[in-house]
């Protein structure tokens, strides 16, 4: 674990970032890598270092579609996909299953962008808790370096005490004044068929 700090200190000290953001008090919300950053610092590292770090947004296209979208991701690979076909268990939603290609497609990108698996690995999920960690999890024992974990997401944390009710509307992506809207980039975005 102490490799794994020392690595985060040195990538980010080569950014201008000053610290890396904080372990998650929540284990289900910690990797093996053990590096996170805040979507601040993920914009710093993947602006300062464009050609070597790939920055992964692992969101549902069709999620990305009605919350917004960053260009400043290099692609969109999602964790976990939408099946149209049945209800969540428990929720009031449509039901979501992992994207069993979903390792396969990050070693891929890499390899798109003539990087080896020594590089910078950033994956950004809607608010760094649910699909933040597994989505590194499922990374492991393929001979990655460093996979970092942005813990606040794209939408960031929810304020309860917000007089309209629930909202996103503390830290993440979004609310940091960071460069986002809801046109997608069609070369960054995930597609697939519903054969």
């Amino acid at each position: 674990m102490r490799n794994h700090i020392l690595a985060a200190a040195a990538a980010l000290a080569m950014t201008g970032a000053a610290t890396a953001a904080p372990e998650p008090e929540d284990p289900a919300k910690q990797t093996s890598w053990g590096l996170y950053l805040t979507a601040e610092e993920a914009y710093e590292m993947e602006t300062s270092r464009p050609d070597e770090v790939l920055f992964v947004d692992v969101r549902e296209p069709v999620e990305i579609m009605f919350t917004g979208f960053t260009d400043v991701v290099d692609v969109n690979i999602p964790f976990l996909l939408v099946d149209p076909s049945r209800m969540h268990e428990s929720k009031p939603v449509l039901a979501m299953e992992r994207n069993p290609d979903f390792a396969d497609q990050v070693l891929a990108a890499l390899e798109a962008q003539g990087l080896d698996r020594s590089a910078p690995v950033i994956l950004m999920c809607r608010s760094g808790g649910s699909r933040g960690a597994p989505s590194a999890a499922t990374l492991e024992g393929l001979g990655l370096e460093e996979v970092y974990v942005v813990v606040d997401g794209f939408q960031g944390t929810t304020a309860s005490d917000n007089p309209n009710g629930p909202r996103r509307v503390v830290d993440g992506w979004k609310n940091s004044g960071l460069p986002w809207g809801y046109e997608i980039n069609p070369d960054k975005i995930y597609l697939r068929s519903f054969d």
